[in-house]
């Protein structure tokens, strides 16, 4: 029993140890394995590693080998950064969660995620982490790493309480608290970011951050001079971040200090944040100079300043007003003290810089808003200054030297404040002169009213009441015109004046338009013959005096007359010449009268008159009863002057001599051609009732009847009627019964639209209207005129006419009434007046070739004013502009600029300034714009031009803060000239594209 027993237990043995041996010899080649991929996973060779482990956890059984190994595998994958490492993890802790490496893994994985610097993954496994079940090492190791990350993740708070825990540590206390010292500055806790500091400062790790931080502190702390002492001391160790930084505090320190000459070094060798210096750093440095009396380096700083909207900018832009101001550059300063104006930071340099910008703004101009205007606003603004005296002498000044007369009777009729009644009339009084120069009479006549209201300064007094006289004159008042001129003639401070010199020749004017020849006589005859009548004007008065003898019959007076003026070399001597001959017909001297006026025909052959003294010469001929020689000169006359209004007039004398000399075809043959060719002209009128008699004569009476029925105009039957009505209207318009003349007139031409005298009729109307300032009523009476034949009233129909169209800019209309003025004009002047209308309405309907032909024509033609060929001047170089020939149009403008006034003269200027730029003479084209600011700164387009042209010079000179502020006005200011601002706009972004590459402070659209 025993043996068997003992037998049965050696088999059971043996058995068991052959399958024990058999299973050490697998598990002893399995952990072999597992050593060698964790020999290689040790010496990071992950990625064998891996496999091995892969090979390993497939070929085992042991649940601990496959977990282990999965461990690896994951973890291996963390750090191949293999996809699908994280779920290899997360399988790893899921299908194994009793493993004792579920902890490590989280552990281990997060610190190889911090090792490499992905802290928002290494939180992410930090968060897992059971920190209970960790060695105090791991423990230390993990507060640390995680403080770190959260702080490297901005999370200041959680960095601090991981931070505090192991701030004790042996191994990373240091750290710690070098972190928590970070935290505390960053938080501006400087006293707390001291403590940690010191404790840490013996560090060499951490030595030269902290020296960088302690200066910075005691820079923030106001320890100005602790700050400059540690950031000397460090700055030649310091790496160039730091040393940038450090010359930044260096330098500020000084310069809150106010040891400006010691901050500028250190301030010039800040580099900035990211490459770029703010607006504070331009300041700080500026200030530094300009405090040293260095203002051209100040203004090069503080120039650069732009969009500047706090205290800093303010006071920059104050004191780069002052630098500008010693150095005499006055146009740079306005600006400057103007943006200082307009901020409120600091109300004590606000008042100050407006005081400057308003006493700039008289001095040297202002193409923003008139000085007027600017120093107004500081009157009112600060009321108790002590400048205030001072500012209300400069804002009388200014009325007068601006020429912005109309803004400034504004703001003299809507200021409360202001009660200088000399600078209201003496504003009243160049306004009115302004508006009579622009031929707007009726307004002209309301501020001389204005100005003579407040009679303070009689030499003033005098001369509105004289230019009031002369308005009056130009609206046909005659009888308002002659009292003004006696008045002015009887006031004392007139008799020093300019306009007492011509007076004589004023008030014959009046009387000669008022048909009162005799006193015209008077004036006329005193003015040719008195010391101060001199050259064109006085021959104008000696035609004018032959006029008056002519018209009140004195025939001898009015040729010795006329010959005075010829010989005293007038310029029109053909009209002194014709008037001359003729008058000897009225002396019964019609041989000499044939023999002068064959002479004038000879010296004049292209004289205005020589229509009318071939039709004179013609009937000459008929009173010495010369016929055939009187036909001669007739046709000589529709021959050679076939736009003639007096064409149908000789005509019709042919036919009345035919038909005096029985010759009742040829007579027949005139009359009906008048008929045909001038229908509804009292010519072709006459001719039809001479024509009856002739057909009458010849006894073909049903022939005249035939041919009678087909004039349209002729209304036989109404002939008295209508001859009576309008000899009624004649009267009282001859007899100056204007409201009586008028409803004369209207009724005439409501009951005969085709009358005999329908072309009288509406011009007369026409005249009353316009006279009467109803000017939209006289159009339609012009244009009757204008529609028909050439007649004696063509000429001046057309001329007012185009007139009114030109003054509503109704250029579609005006046109064609110009171009036919041209043609028609007797009157070298009214042909001067076509032309020169006709170039600027063709330049404002946009047909620039057809306006440089007309002024090709204004400039060529002797009796252009000069005014007048200014403005062509202006359309030459206008028309070059715009196709591109900027040589002609510099030539052209260069010509206005020498004689040219008003708005003529502030766009030569504006050109100079331009072509200036072209040459890169920027200063001289800024002098330019400045003169066109102080002297043209009622013509806004140009000043607002200018001011862009300026910005561009200034930029030009590297004065951005210049560039960019006149741009800024231009935009905010100009609203009504868009092209200008759009310009000023393009311009603005290219400039603060280009600052925005060095001044962080400047905002771009980009």
């Amino acid at each position: 029993m025993t043996i068997k027993k003992a037998y049965l237990l050696v088999f059971f043995i043996s058995l068991s140890f052959t399958a024990l041996a058999q299973q050490s010899a697998a598990y002893t080649h399995e952990l072999v394995d597992f050593n060698r991929a964790l020999e290689l996973y040790n010496n990071e060779q992950f990625l064998a590693a891996q496999n091995l482990f892969d090979k390993v956890k497939d070929n085992t059984e042991d649940e601990k080998i496959k977990g282990d190994c999965a461990y690896y595998i994951a973890n291996a994958a963390v750090r191949l950064n293999q996809p699908g490492a994280d779920d290899l993890m997360e399988d790893f802790v899921t299908r194994y969660p009793t493993s004792t490496k579920t902890n490590s893994a989280y552990l281990d994985v997060a610190d190889y995620y911090f090792k490499t610097g992905k802290y928002p993954l290494a939180r992410r496994w930090y968060d897992r982490v059971d920190e209970k079940a960790m060695s105090r090492k791991d423990r230390e190791r993990f507060y640390f790493n995680n403080g770190y990350a959260y702080f490297r993740s901005n999370d200041k708070e959680k960095a601090e309480t991981y931070f505090n825990k192991v701030r004790d540590s042996k191994e990373y206390g240091a750290q710690a608290k070098y972190y928590l010292g970070y935290i505390a500055y960053e938080g501006d806790d400087y006293e707390s970011a001291n403590e940690y500091f010191e404790e840490v400062k013996g560090n060499q790790r951490y030595s030269e951050d902290l020296s960088y931080f302690q200066a910075d502190m005691n820079f923030k702390l106001g320890n100005f001079q602790k700050a400059i002492d540690q950031g000397l001391e460090n700055l030649p160790k310091s790496n160039p971040q730091e040393k940038s930084q450090l010359n930044k505090i260096i330098g500020e320190s000084y310069f809150n200090l106010g040891q400006y000459d010691q901050a500028i070094p250190y301030l010039k060798e800040y580099g900035g944040m990211r490459g770029k210096w703010n607006n504070t750093d331009y300041y700080q440095l500026g200030y530094a100079y300009y405090k040293q009396g260095d203002f051209e380096a100040a203004i090069n700083e503080f120039n650069k300043i732009i969009d500047g909207q706090n205290a800093i900018a303010q006071n920059a832009y104050y004191h780069l007003a002052q630098s500008y101001l010693n150095l005499d550059q006055k146009q740079q300063a306005l600006n400057a003290f103007k943006n200082a104006s307009e901020m409120e930071f600091d109300v004590k340099i606000q008042q100050d810089a407006l005081l400057n910008y308003a006493k700039l703004s008289y001095e040297i101009g202002n193409s923003y808003e008139s000085p007027s205007q600017v120093l107004m606003t500081y009157i009112n603004k600060y009321p108790e200054s002590e400048h205030r005296q001072e500012m209300e002498s400069l804002l009388i000044d200014s009325f007068i030297t601006s020429k912005n007369y109309e803004e400034a009777m504004r703001l003299l009729e809507n200021n409360r404040n202001f009660s200088d009644k000399q600078a209201y009339q003496k504003v009243a009084y160049y306004y009115g002169l302004e508006l009579y120069e622009q031929g707007n009479y009726y307004d002209a006549i309301k501020n001389f009213d204005k100005a003579l209201s407040e009679p303070r300064d009689q030499v003033i007094t005098a001369k509105a009441t004289f230019w009031k006289a002369e308005s009056e004159y130009n609206v046909n008042r005659m009888e308002d015109a002659i009292l003004g001129y006696r008045e002015f003639r009887g006031m004392t401070a007139a008799k020093g004046t300019d306009e007492y010199k011509d007076l004589d020749y004023n008030i014959g004017y009046a009387y000669f338009k008022k048909n009162d020849y005799a006193k015209a006589i008077d004036y006329f005859k005193s003015y040719s013959s008195s010391a101060e009548a001199q050259g064109s004007k006085k021959n104008d008065a000696l035609l004018r005096l032959g006029d008056t003898y002519f018209v009140n019959s004195q025939y001898w007076p009015a040729m010795e007359t006329y010959q005075r003026a010829i010989d005293n070399g007038v310029t029109n001597g053909d009209y002194a010449a014709f008037q001359k001959a003729i008058s000897y017909g009225f002396v019964g001297r019609n041989d000499t009268k044939i023999e002068e006026l064959n002479s004038f025909l000879n010296r004049y052959p292209r004289s205005s008159y020589r229509d009318d003294a071939m039709f004179e010469l013609g009937n000459t001929y008929v009173a010495n009863n010369n016929t055939s020689q009187a036909i001669q000169a007739y046709n000589r006359l529709i021959r050679d002057v076939p736009e003639s209004a007096l064409v149908p007039k000789a005509m019709l004398r042919q036919g009345l001599i035919y038909y005096n000399g029985n010759e009742g075809n040829k007579a027949l043959e005139r009359l009906r051609k008048v008929v045909a060719e001038y229908p509804n002209t009292p010519e072709a009128k006459q001719a039809v009732s001479t024509a009856r008699n002739v057909y009458v004569d010849l006894g073909r009476t049903d022939e005249y009847a035939s041919w009678v029925r087909n004039i349209d105009f002729v209304e036989v039957s109404d002939a008295d009627l209508d001859n009576t009505t309008y000899e009624a209207a004649e009267n009282q318009y001859l007899n100056d019964n204007t409201a009586q003349a008028i409803s004369n007139f209207e009724k005439y031409v409501r009951d005969f639209p085709n009358g005999i005298h329908s072309i009288n009729a509406n011009f007369y109307l026409a005249q009353l209207y316009y006279r009467d300032g109803k000017v939209d009523k006289s159009i339609p009476h012009y244009k009757y005129v204008t529609t028909k034949p050439k007649n004696e009233f063509s000429e001046q129909s057309l001329a007012r006419l185009s007139e009114i169209y030109l003054e509503k800019k109704n250029y579609a209309e005006a046109l064609p009434l110009l171009e036919k003025l041209e043609k028609q004009a007797d009157n070298d002047q009214n042909v001067v007046f076509a032309q020169s209308n006709l170039m600027k309405s063709y330049y404002e309907t946009g047909n620039f070739a057809k306006a440089n032909q007309y002024a090709e024509k204004v400039l060529s033609n002797p009796a252009s004013e000069e005014a007048a060929k200014n403005d062509a001047r202006v359309m030459v170089a206008r028309a070059a502009i715009q196709s591109g020939n900027e040589s002609k149009a510099r030539s052209a403008y260069k010509e206005v600029q020498k004689t040219a006034k008003g708005e003529l003269a502030a766009e030569a200027l504006y050109y100079d300034a331009y072509f200036k730029n072209k040459d890169r003479n920027y200063e001289a084209s800024n002098a330019a714009v400045q003169i066109l600011a102080k002297d043209f700164s009622g013509y806004k387009l140009w000043g607002a031009k200018g001011l862009v042209l300026m910005a561009k010079n200034f930029y030009a000179l590297d004065d951005a803060y210049q560039a960019t502020y006149i741009l800024d006005n231009v935009i905010k200011n100009f609203q009504k000239y868009p092209e200008v601002v759009a310009e000023a706009k393009a311009e603005q972004a290219r400039i603060k594209t280009q600052e925005a590459k060095t001044n962080s402070s400047v905002e771009t659209n980009n």
